[in-house]
């Protein structure tokens, strides 16, 4: 059994898809940053934790900004 796709994600372009993807990972870099945020303003100090954020959002960042560039050209052209 297969589930169904929506129709904008069926008829998409990889342009489409691929800005998709670009903001999913915009998204996640903003829910890093926030968690790194939180993390910095933390009540102990020597409570530091184990998720790298700052790594994390800068490669979020840089993934997302990426097929963002790559996938504009193509939804502008139609």
């Amino acid at each position: 059994m297969r589930a169904a796709m929506p129709d904008f994600l069926t008829f998409a372009s990889d342009a489409d898809i691929l800005a998709l993807w670009g903001a999913a990972f915009l998204l996640l870099a903003g829910f890093t940053l926030a968690m790194d945020r939180r993390r910095q303003k933390r009540a102990r100090i020597d409570g530091v934790g184990w998720v790298p954020w700052t790594g994390l959002f800068l490669t979020c960042v840089v993934v997302g900004g990426g097929l963002l560039a790559v996938a504009v050209p193509g939804i502008i052209r139609g």
